[in-house]
């Protein structure tokens, strides 16, 4: 498998948003057969890194489904929403400033406190099992928009998840990717047991 080619072909199956925020790039020295950082909001690209000797092992449609999973979750890792956690973290931020410039310690000290908790709710939401589930709802959304079926593209992805886990050598999926696969299954129907809405 050439690599350039194989990363125009990603490139065109990716949705919009995943061309202008994500790159690509090669790095045969990971275990990993597919590796992200976690975005920080001073990030403007967010690197995927893929060891293409592993991944050449995976087949057409496991890439294509564990690439847009991929994607999916790194755009959907977001800083700047409105929500209470956002509006917390800007209120201890200002009030810092503030402080900081009445000369006010405790004042700061509160502030910061704040702002820390604020940014470390929406790091812990944006690292849930939640967002994990919606990653690969909306892989499979994109999917079917490039031709999978919705029971072909969550089969894909379920395949790719315990054969990337044989390839990097592990004998056991992880707690998050056993939710996933559970998941998967009801979704591509070879389960009647799905992930509750409340987990």
């Amino acid at each position: 498998m050439e690599p350039i080619a194989e990363i125009r072909r990603l490139y065109d199956i990716m949705p919009a948003s995943g061309r202008v925020m994500t790159k690509i790039l090669s790095k045969p020295e990971q275990a990993k057969v597919i590796d992200v950082s976690f975005p920080l909001p001073w990030n403007r690209e967010r690197p995927i890194y893929i060891n293409f000797d592993l991944w050449r092992r995976l087949a057409k449609p496991q890439r294509d489904l564990i690439l847009l999973r991929t994607v999916c979750w790194l755009t959907g890792v977001r800083w700047f929403k409105p929500d209470i956690h956002q509006g917390i973290a800007i209120a201890g931020i200002l009030g810092a400033l503030v402080e900081f410039w009445q000369t006010d310690p405790v004042g700061v000290v509160v502030a910061g406190g704040l702002t820390t908790l604020a940014v470390y709710r929406i790091t812990a939401i944006n690292r849930s099992q939640y967002s994990e589930l919606n990653a690969d709802e909306a892989a499979i959304k994109v999917a079917q928009r490039r031709g999978y079926s919705e029971t072909e593209a969550a089969q894909h992805l379920l395949s790719a998840i315990e054969t990337v886990t044989k390839i990097e050598g592990r004998n056991l999926l992880n707690f998050h990717e056993l939710i996933r696969c559970q998941n998967l299954r009801a979704i591509a129907g070879l389960s009647s047991v799905g992930v509750p809405n409340k987990f």
